[in-house]
């Protein structure tokens, strides 16, 4: 998601989210403290996120505080439970699959929206076929290439009827994939698989997944309340099929860009959870409410291609090995974030040896200051300059900003004539800029939307609608569709080009210039029990939460 999922995720796309998203995206901070406010057995729950959410609308969201928000207010077929399992949803028990693995029959459960119609199997005809078709623009369109005639539809090539899904009854969803995919199950647990219920969305048109008021729900919670960037709330929905099994009656999340208001909130009670700045760790490490929790999200700086200097390799190399990552995890975040010397993370997932992925791959990018220096020499040659000034766009927190700092003195103290000038935007400015592609270079994250390392790699395809940075290497191509056609039931071999794809993309190409694996420390009320944090997908599940 750009999690990401960011996306997702202090939440900065830095120290998020992505989003993430996965995906790509920003952060949300969540807060409580032991006694206070979650003592008196109310089953409220306060949070605050230093973003507000950009979309409630499931075929547009493309960050990790809207995949979020609809993880909790939406549900698909499967969803997230405990180590990121899939476990029942609107679909009841398990998929029928065919011998060939390609087409999957779900049985739905009788499950209503929240203004009472029932949720159909048309619900996600409708939803998908929404969301692939082109005139809809949806950037996570290409998550759904798996579904048979998907990318046709997408490209406009083919009509959305005939997307190789299709409701056999109310209650039957049939769906037909391009090859066998051993995760789709989890997969349609993402945040682009919610449903649709095509009447509500027709008559709010162009207001839809904007307010509310305009937004339908068929998940634990509904969005009660949003007020644009001060807060919003989550009540229980009661129409959920499963209201017996949520406890909580209202989340309220409020939007806090300060880190010391933050840590107020908490002191006072008026929060129960909080992501803790790197500035407080030390200071609450101690105690019974802290806790760290290692995500499967990396950060990066993307290295925009349009840009006449980032077209030249030597000088995205340069960028890449200039800096020295463990001044911006181990001093400025100081959460338990790790230096990465790669794209896809550690710990996240193992291959058909049992192995993991980075003990496969290696490491690629480590911080060289003299070969930097080199490549640095070499671009200004090709390029006849010798000054040369970019711009670094990033987020508009506190944490986003010394970071941002951090990069610009060690580049231009190591890299002779480079010039940074800095950028700081909100949320989904800083999203908006980097979709148009109107930036120099940007720090970003990634947060998996599923478990596989598909879900890093195939951003970077040519024309890919997260490749916001114009990379284009058709060996890296080849190596991405045939590990999601021919090699699907060949995993060694599969396995064998994702390696490979990884090793492109860095170390012969640094299309991007990886910054860290993040990790995030936390404040919670001791009281506060059942919060799910997702590796995939929406970084946490409220449905199974209760105040003791």
């Amino acid at each position: 998601m750009n999690k990401k999922k960011m996306s997702i995720f202090l939440v900065l796309l830095l120290t998020m989210s992505t989003f993430l998203a996965a995906c790509g995206g920003g952060e949300e901070k969540e807060s409580s403290k032991g006694d206070n406010k979650a003592s008196d057995n109310k089953q409220v729950l306060n949070l605050t996120t230093t973003q507000d959410i950009p979309s409630m609308d499931a075929s547009i969201a493309t960050d990790a505080v809207s995949f979020e928000v609809l993880n909790n207010t939406m549900e698909g077929l499967y969803r997230l439970g405990e180590n990121d399992k899939a476990v029942e949803g609107i679909a009841e028990g398990e998929p029928t699959i065919s011998e060939d693995g390609k087409t999957w029959t779900f049985k739905l459960r009788e499950a209503k929206w929240s203004n009472g119609d029932p949720v159909t199997a048309n619900d996600f005809v409708y939803s998908w076929r929404r969301a692939l078709n082109k005139d809809t623009a949806a950037e996570y369109a290409y998550i759904m290439y798996d579904i048979k005639n998907a990318q046709a539809v997408n490209e406009g090539k083919m009509k959305p009827e005939e997307l190789g899904v299709k409701a056999l009854d109310e209650k039957t969803l049939e769906v037909q994939l391009e090859n066998a995919v051993p995760y789709f199950k989890e997969l349609t647990a993402f945040g682009t698989f919610m449903p649709l219920n095509e009447k509500f969305v027709t008559e709010q048109g162009d207001k839809f997944g904007l307010e509310p008021e305009t937004t339908l729900y068929n998940g634990p919670f509904t969005l009660s309340e949003w007020k644009k960037e001060d807060k919003f709330v989550m009540k229980k929905n009661l129409e959920y099929w499963d209201a017996n099994t949520v406890k909580l009656e209202e989340i309220h999340t409020k939007v806090v860009k300060d880190v010391q208001a933050d840590v107020n909130l908490f002191e006072s009670g008026d929060a129960d959870r909080i992501i803790v700045a790197s500035e407080f760790v030390d200071k609450y490490k101690d105690r019974e409410e802290f806790f760290t929790f290692d995500q499967a999200s990396t950060f990066f700086l993307r290295l925009n291609q349009k840009n006449e200097v980032l077209k030249n390799v030597d000088a995205r190399k340069a960028i890449a090995m200039a800096f020295d990552k463990t001044g911006v995890t181990d001093v400025i975040l100081n959460n338990g974030s790790k230096p990465a010397d790669y794209f896809v993370p550690a710990n996240f997932v193992q291959g058909p040896d049992g192995k993991d992925f980075r003990e496969t791959a290696g490491n690629y990018l480590t911080t060289d200051v003299k070969k930097a220096q080199d490549h640095w020499k070499t671009a200004k040659q090709a390029l006849g300059q010798d000054k040369v000034t970019l711009e670094l766009l990033t987020y508009d927190d506190s944490t986003a900003k010394k970071v941002s700092e951090y990069m610009k003195e060690q580049l231009e103290t190591n890299l002779e004539g480079l010039t940074v000038n800095i950028k700081l935007q909100p949320f989904k400015q800083k999203l908006d800029l980097e979709t148009k592609m109107n930036y120099d270079f940007s720090i970003s994250g990634w947060g998996p939307d599923y478990l596989d390392p598909m879900t890093y790699l195939d951003m970077f395809v040519t024309g890919g609608a997260h490749n916001q940075q114009d990379y284009s290497n058709p060996e890296y191509d080849k190596l991405i569709k045939e590990a999601k056609t021919t090699l699907v039931m060949e995993p060694e071999k599969r396995w064998e080009n994702l390696v490979k794809a990884e090793k492109i993309l860095l170390e012969d190409d640094a299309a991007i210039a990886p910054l860290y694996q993040r990790s995030r420390a936390y404040l919670q009320n001791t009281n506060v029990k059942g919060i799910l944090l997702h590796n995939a997908g929406g970084d946490y599940s409220y449905k199974w939460a209760e105040i003791q």
